[in-house]
């Protein structure tokens, strides 16, 4: 029997509840937004009269991209390590990210006020069309996901690391799989999501603008952070592979072995995520 100290029950103790809480929570806020959208963010719980109801919406819209953003710029990445209990902040880090991510898609799809206004609603088999598109959009940000480092993107990371009493230990710059044809896979797939649904509304619309928006412009920060991060290997990886647009057949891309004691002090706590 291992003979653990009372600090190290501590840690494990913490991680296995960061763990829960984060996944618990992601699975809210995936589940809602999955089921939101395909509905035209018509099941939105949201009880705010209009016109005060757009302005609130409005808001609830633009805290996820914009708060998603802001916790991976320097003073971002500073607040989401001290929030994690103990000294256990730096290692929770892509943890804590993740659990406030879902908690922001949580109140977005949950809080929404729904307009009432109704475009259109597919039957027969357009709706199935759109029902295989969406699940298809779903498949391929999976599918990404997976190719960058799903522990990463899921926070599994950190509380992991914890757990297993080491220091978190970054995935290398993602070159395989979908990201030979794509920089960013994660994004174009999430882009697509918000097109397939089964009732078009203005309240999808907005939901489908935004997020599309979203997924074009964030991913100039998180190149920022990768050219500092990865310098020149970047930029050979940059030069064979489109930005955004996918090329149809994959690029040749070579892969060095990562330093990863070097990756775990130069990256970001959360850099990667999305």
């Amino acid at each position: 029997m291992v003979d653990l100290s009372i600090s190290r029950w501590k840690e494990i103790l913490t991680a296995l509840t960061a763990g829960g809480l984060c996944h618990g929570l992601f699975a809210l806020g995936a589940g809602s937004m999955v089921i939101g959208m395909f509905f035209g963010m018509t099941l939105g719980q949201g009880t705010v009269p209009w016109p005060y109801a757009g302005l609130v919406n409005a808001l609830l819209l633009l805290q996820f991209p914009l708060l998603h953003s802001l916790l991976l710029t320097g003073p971002g990445r500073r607040l989401v390590a001290r929030l994690a209990p103990g000294p256990h902040g730096g290692t929770l880090a892509t943890t804590t990210y993740s659990t406030i991510a879902a908690i922001q898609l949580f109140l977005l799809f949950v809080l929404w006020t729904p307009s009432g206004i109704v475009w259109g609603r597919a039957e027969g088999w357009s709706l199935y069309g759109i029902a295989a598109g969406y699940a298809g959009a779903w498949a391929l940000l999976g599918k990404a996901i997976l190719d960058s480092g799903w522990q990463l993107q899921t926070g599994a990371l950190g509380w992991l690391a914890l757990l297993l009493g080491r220091k978190p230990v970054y995935p290398d710059m993602p070159t395989r799989g979908l990201f030979r044809h794509t920089r960013q896979p994660i994004y174009v797939s999430f882009a697509l999501t918000p097109w397939f649904t089964m009732v078009w509304t203005p309240d999808q619309l907005a939901v489908a603008i935004v997020f599309t928006a979203f997924c074009v412009f964030a991913p100039k920060f998180k190149e920022r952070r990768f050219l500092a991060a990865y310098g020149e290997r970047f930029r050979a990886y940059r030069r064979q592979v489109p930005y955004w647009l996918p090329r149809l057949t994959p690029a040749a891309v070579g892969r060095k072995a990562p330093d990863q004691t070097k990756l775990s002090h130069s990256r970001s706590t959360t850099d990667g995520s999305a």
